[in-house]
């Protein structure tokens, strides 16, 4: 779980680093057009941080890291992917904005890491579901509705007297 919340605000930094750096070398190329650097703070803030966040939060109520293999397995992939897909992203969105053409020598590992935050996913779906068909069925039957009473207190004052 430590490492979810660390990886959440490395990306949390790096978000808002990509956001900045965008920010700064569009305006100082005086570029208008468009590039992938617009979005590269919103898939780390989004993909890295709020989606670690949100899985942070599922293994605490699921314990999703109790399946250690699967989910480390989940882990090092989508962060593999995640980083992978910013950087080509990054380089991409700047040579963009230089006025440099990009071919499929730089196409190529951007979709490799789309392909891995893919699979990630799925793997994150597998760990969910096993979690939750893992999970106890709570029975609701005859407790819906129905306020406490005195009794139902254990070691109260009524239940010592009626004993």
């Amino acid at each position: 779980m430590k490492r979810l919340f660390w990886a959440a605000a490395i990306y949390t930094i790096l978000g808002l680093a990509g956001g900045l750096y965008f920010r700064e070398l569009t305006k100082a190329h005086d570029f208008t057009g468009h590039t992938e650097l617009a979005v590269v703070h919103t898939h780390l803030l989004t993909l890295g941080t709020i989606v670690l966040l949100l899985i942070l939060a599922l293994d605490r109520a699921l314990h999703l890291s109790d399946q250690r293999r699967l989910f480390a397995a989940f882990f090092w992939i989508y962060n593999i992917g995640l980083v992978l897909t910013a950087t080509m992203m990054t380089i991409i969105g700047t040579r963009t904005v230089q006025g440099l053409t990009n071919g499929p020598a730089l196409a190529g590992p951007a979709g490799i890491g789309h392909i891995l935050l893919t699979i990630a996913f799925i793997l994150l779906l597998v760990i969910i579901g096993r979690s939750v068909h893992a999970q106890p069925a709570r029975s609701t039957v005859g407790t819906q509705n129905r306020p406490a009473s005195v009794s139902d207190v254990a070691g109260s004052p009524a239940t010592e007297s009626a004993a």
